[in-house]
């Protein structure tokens, strides 16, 4: 008789729940027939090893999972570091980031510079002018800060519409916002090689896509070929954002 109590039930559901999340992670970084491959061996060798104890087959299964969990670890390591940034940026941990970090000034005030990046955003979107504006959160991106030309301004809606008007030097790239100031213009971002972006978004929608994969950074994105305006947030789009819509959306992030 099988011995199965609370235990064993917490225990499977940890499971599920682990792979369900390695799954969507998977999904968004365009990986998902990696992970289909990882799961069947895993299932193989469990047969193999554990239920069938072939001892030739299974040894040759164990030699290749002591192997292939550093290969795997080398080989998605852009992957577990988002696993883990996703963890540790969720609302539901937000109590213990509380814990660790002092609360900022006026988080809760109204803040002047949405007001700014949405009336820029609308003039662009009428004008078609294309633009990428990446709003820092909690991770840091000095990085990206360092790949551009650093401004430090105040932000501003003219200023905005100046650096992305297309014959500006500093158009071509992303803008970072990080702590209420204009950080850098003209930034290079990690570009997303996932299968599932539709086929009429370019080259900045695919950037967006990628530092939202890699931080929770919010991006912003004004098409120039249609004047839509997008949001790119934890590897998903929201597309056709309206103007009411940007400045909910920033109030919340922001």
């Amino acid at each position: 008789m099988i011995d199965f109590g609370l235990k064993d039930a917490i225990d499977i559901l940890c499971v599920a729940f682990l792979l369900y999340y390695i799954y969507k992670l998977m999904k968004t970084s365009g990986s998902l027939n990696v992970f289909y491959g990882i799961l069947i061996f895993g299932v193989t060798w469990i047969l193999v090893s554990q239920i069938f104890q072939m001892k030739l087959l299974g040894s040759i299964f164990d030699k290749l999972v002591s192997v292939g969990v550093l290969a795997l670890i080398i080989l998605f390591q852009e992957d577990i570091r988002r696993f883990f940034l996703t963890i540790g940026t969720s609302n539901r941990f937000s109590i213990l980031r509380r814990l660790f970090s002092r609360k900022k000034k006026g988080t809760e005030e109204e803040n002047p510079a949405i007001m700014q990046i949405v009336r820029a955003c609308d003039f662009m979107s009428k004008n078609y002018v294309g633009a990428l504006i990446i709003i820092e959160r909690d991770m840091s991106l000095n990085d990206i800060v360092n790949t551009g030309e650093v401004i430090d301004a105040n932000i501003n809606a003219q200023l905005i519409k100046n650096i992305f008007f297309k014959n500006s030097p500093l158009h071509d790239g992303a803008m970072i916002i990080s702590e209420n100031r204009i950080k850098a213009a003209a930034c290079i971002l990690p570009v997303s090689h996932s299968t599932n972006i539709p086929k009429e978004m370019g080259l900045r929608h695919r950037a967006a896509l990628g530092i939202t994969q890699q931080s929770d950074a919010v991006a912003i994105i004004v098409s120039e070929e249609t004047g839509r305006i997008t949001i790119a947030f934890r590897g998903e789009f929201t597309i056709g954002v309206s103007q009411e819509e940007l400045e909910s959306y920033l109030t919340t992030v922001m």
